[in-house]
């Protein structure tokens, strides 16, 4: 009943690298120059630019959505009421 296949950690390791091989892989894509810095500013800027539209269209979706209920709720009261 057992399986006989090769378990995940056989198949891929530990999966852990060194410092060395991090640093390896960096400068290999290119994070080791001076432009990185530069170009995480400007990622850093968008994505704040990015969670201020974020944060105001789900302020619009709450206030529109509590405006709603409460129409409902007003619309229901004078139904029942009546």
């Amino acid at each position: 009943m057992g399986s006989k296949a090769p378990g995940w950690a056989d198949q891929w390791g530990s999966g852990s690298f060194s410092k060395e091989d991090d640093e390896k892989f960096m400068a290999k894509i290119g994070h080791n120059n001076g432009n990185a810095s530069k170009k995480m500013a400007g990622v850093k800027a968008a994505a704040s630019t990015g969670l201020d539209k974020a944060k105001t269209a789900a302020q619009k979706v709450k206030s529109g959505t509590s405006v709603g209920i409460k129409w409902v709720k007003n619309k229901y009261q004078k139904k029942t009421s009546k």
